[in-house]
Order: structure tokens, then C-alpha cells, then sequence
């Protein structure tokens, strides 16, 4: 396995220590375990430090495996899925903890869902789905307002009383549908071309 794979592989490790750090434990519980009462405390704020790192290395992978010529078939798996599992796991914990819409949650993840059932339709006839910009514009977004929701609207209520964190949010949901219906779109053709 190389680096960037590694570096993949490392994301998905983060995950659930994303999800523990987001939890909220019950009195009980802290009582027995006092690191679970720190976790009580400080945890979202470590959770969003997760996430951000999370995050940060989509790029980075990336990057390592298109200038070291290190692109693989388990890498082109793995990536996506990465980013798929951290978004979803991110938005279902929101809604979990009463801080963001279900409706919201559903769009985005039935939207990787719809995709990704698109990605094994074509790769069972041998077809390469790349992501589009739209693609990675949704991602980037999608990332901006989970930590903008995380942190509270957090720097934005020190300058202005609108929630700026939902209307990034908004943002997300308005180009994850479009990006969808877009790759639909532009890969339909080729599907049914190579029926």
C-alpha cells in the first residue's frame, strides 16, 4: 500500500473518533468515567479538529498520489468512499444532536447514494466515472458548512446576527442536487452507449 492509500486508509481511522468525540454521555456514565465528562466538555471542539483533519487530507492524498504517480484502482475506491463516510457520519451526528434538519441529511447521503450505485452500475462494463467540479465544489462546501454547524455559527455571531453556517449549509444542499443531477447527466449517455 503506498502513501497516498495510507494517508486514505488514515482518514477512515478518524472516523469513529469523530463520531465518540461528537457524543454526548450521560451523567451516569461520567460519573463512573471522568475522561467521558471532559469528553462532555471539550468534545465538539475536538470532534471539529477531527473533522477539519479529516478533511485536509482528501487533498493531501491526492495531491501525494498525482505528483508521485502513485494513483491506484484500491486508491480511486478508497477516496470517495473516505469522503462519502466522513460526510455522512458528520450529518447524521448533526442531526443526532438536534443541530441541523434531517431533510438535509437525507438529500446529501441520497445523493452519494444515487451516485455511487451509478459508479458500480459503470464500472461492471468497465466505464471510469471521474468526478466533475461540481463534484469537488460540493465536497468543499459540504465540509465549510459541517464545520461552520459544528462550531455554532462560530466566528460569524461575533459580526452579524444571521446564521451564516445554515445558509452555507443551504449552499451545499443547492449545488450537492445540482452537482448529482449534473453527473446523471453527463454520464447517462455513456452508460447507455455501452449497454
Amino acid at each position: 500500500m503506498n502513501l497516498a492509500n495510507k494517508i486514505t486508509v488514515a482518514r477512515m481511522m478518524l472516523i469513529p473518533f469523530f463520531f465518540l468525540f461528537l457524543q454526548t454521555y450521560p451523567s451516569w456514565l461520567t460519573e463512573r468515567i471522568p475522561a467521558l465528562s471532559f469528553m462532555n466538555s471539550y468534545g465538539l471542539y475536538i470532534a471539529t479538529a477531527i473533522f477539519i483533519l479529516a478533511a485536509a487530507t482528501d487533498k493531501l492524498d491526492g495531491y501525494i498520489a498525482r505528483k508521485y504517480n502513485m494513483i491506484t484502482n484500491i486508491g480511486k475506491l478508497l477516496d470517495p468512499l473516505a469522503d462519502k463516510l466522513l460526510i455522512s457520519v458528520a450529518l447524521i451526528m448533526l442531526v443526532q444532536k438536534h443541530m441541523l434538519p434531517s431533510w438535509v441529511a437525507f438529500i446529501i447521503i441520497a445523493r452519494e447514494l444515487v451516485i455511487t450505485a451509478l459508479r458500480i452500475v459503470a464500472s461492471a462494463r468497465r466505464i471510469a466515472l471521474a468526478a466533475d467540479h461540481y463534484g469537488k465544489l460540493k465536497l468543499v462546501l459540504q465540509v465549510v458548512a459541517i464545520v461552520a454547524v459544528l462550531l455554532d455559527n462560530y466566528p460569524f455571531q461575533l459580526i452579524i446576527d444571521i446564521r451564516i453556517d445554515y445558509i452555507i449549509m443551504l449552499a451545499a444542499v443547492v449545488i450537492t442536487i445540482y452537482s448529482g443531477y449534473n453527473y446523471i447527466r453527463n454520464n447517462y449517455v455513456r452508460l447507455e452507449l455501452n449497454r
